[in-house]
């Protein structure tokens, strides 16, 4: 079985692993115009990730780990605002309720998924991005909302990226010419752009982007999918 990753607009992504596993990151169903699903069209999950509480991130988290049994990863705080908030059960968040943290590594099965900085505003605990290393050793970098910092750099070295998940849309986050230089300082072998389009005041296409990584870093394959598109990888 391929891996896959479909993007459902924003920053919310699905994973399809070779073993079969199904991870979430950043739901955002809920009044999401671009957004190609139902919350009635997910059926299971393994994992939900949510790199902080801004509703536009994790406003479908605990309704998706509450139908499909999947367990929740976050900073302590914003899990917190999830149980209290959103009813999700104790036992659906990782490490016994607790959430992690910044520098934190959990191994759900043989799936590992560390939390890394952000940079970023978030109303509970921080901002985060996540590395996820899938069974055949594929390493994803989902960075969450944030501008550029030169931690990313030694992302790249410590965990070899395969794909990084980029955000491009400017006003919140880094806009297409900090990002094409993430993408010369991380060096993944694949970049999929991602938060541009949703709003008026984001941008409104990946072109430019492109065109800054063909000339920043031309060695750097750009993954670009319309809302609901899969890209595939593996056997």
């Amino acid at each position: 079985m391929a891996n896959s990753i479909t993007w459902l607009s924003h920053a919310f992504f699905q994973i399809e692993t070779s073993g079969g596993k199904l991870i979430f990151i950043d739901p955002w169903i809920t009044d999401n115009p671009l957004c190609p699903i139902k919350l009635r069209d997910i059926t299971r999950a393994e994992l939900v990730l949510v790199t902080h509480d801004h509703f536009d991130h994790a406003s479908d988290a605990a309704d998706i780990s509450k139908k499909t049994g999947a367990v929740v990863v976050g900073c302590p705080e914003t899990v917190g605002k999830l149980k209290t908030g959103r009813a999700l059960p104790e036992g659906q968040v990782i490490f016994g309720g607790f959430g992690m943290n910044i520098g934190g590594t959990a191994q759900i099965g043989e799936i590992s998924v560390t939390m890394t900085q952000a940079f970023h505003s978030s109303e509970t605990g921080v901002s985060t991005g996540y590395i996820v290393r899938l069974e055949d050793g594929t390493t994803i970098y989902h960075a969450g909302d944030t501008g550029i910092f030169e931690g990313m750099r030694l992302f790249g070295e410590l965990y070899g990226i395969d794909i990084a998940l980029l955000p491009i849309g400017s006003c919140f986050t880094m806009d297409p010419f900090q990002a094409a230089h993430a993408v010369k300082i991380i060096g993944p072998k694949k970049v999929i752009p991602m938060h541009y389009m949703t709003f008026p005041i984001l941008e409104q296409d990946a072109s430019r982007f492109v065109s800054l990584v063909k000339e920043k870093a031309p060695e750097v394959e750009v993954v670009v999918l319309n809302p609901g598109e899969k890209h595939s990888w593996g056997r």
